[in-house]
């Protein structure tokens, strides 16, 4: 991958790498959410979300000083490491089948605060979590996250035609698994 040269966090950059306390602030404050949003949709678990985004800005921090202006864009390596942890996080998992579901506390809404919109929340990311991995991947990467077809297919590693092949697929999928919400209304 090689940056266009205009990196808006290549100046922070140098900061972290020179143990400037404001640039960390500054590029957590620009970063973190949008690597926390990632990770949670890809792996539907906030705790282990948290666990992914403090991997990668701990990576990112080591990788400060060593950092080539003009390599790469800074986001877009940082969105290829949370990727990576999510993935490696994904194939970990193991399903293991009991005759009972295990006792949850239900950390929802109240059931007088947005009951309907938390149960179609649910339904979006259930059927989100049911896609393949790449088509999951495209998905959260362009509506999600908001990146661009050019720049989601050069963090997949895939030309844009095949990225926007894995996007119609994905979004077959989620409409025909959400149908339901459409005839009634909800969608």
């Amino acid at each position: 991958m090689v940056s266009d040269g205009n990196d808006p966090d290549e100046a922070l950059l140098a900061g972290v790498g020179r143990g400037d306390p404001s640039a960390v602030r500054t590029l957590l404050d620009r970063r973190l959410p949008r690597i926390l949003a990632l990770a949670r949709r890809m792996l539907n678990d906030s705790g282990e979300a948290e666990d992914v985004a403090q991997e990668t800005f701990l990576r990112a921090w080591k990788q400060a000083r060593a950092w080539k202006p003009g390599a790469a864009r800074f986001d877009t390596w940082l969105h290829r490491v949370a990727l990576n942890l999510c993935y490696d996080r994904l194939r970990r998992r193991r399903e293991v089948v009991t005759d009972a579901p295990p006792e949850q506390m239900d950390t929802g809404p109240a059931p007088d605060a947005g009951l309907l919109h938390a149960d179609l929340s649910r339904r979006v990311e259930a059927a989100l979590a049911a896609l393949p991995a790449r088509q999951r991947e495209a998905i959260v990467l362009c509506h999600h996250q908001g990146l661009g077809n050019i720049e989601a297919a050069r963090l997949m590693e895939i030309s844009v035609e095949a990225l926007e092949s894995l996007l119609s697929r994905g979004r077959r999928a989620l409409k025909a698994s959400l149908a339901d919400l459409a005839r009634d209304g909800a969608a």
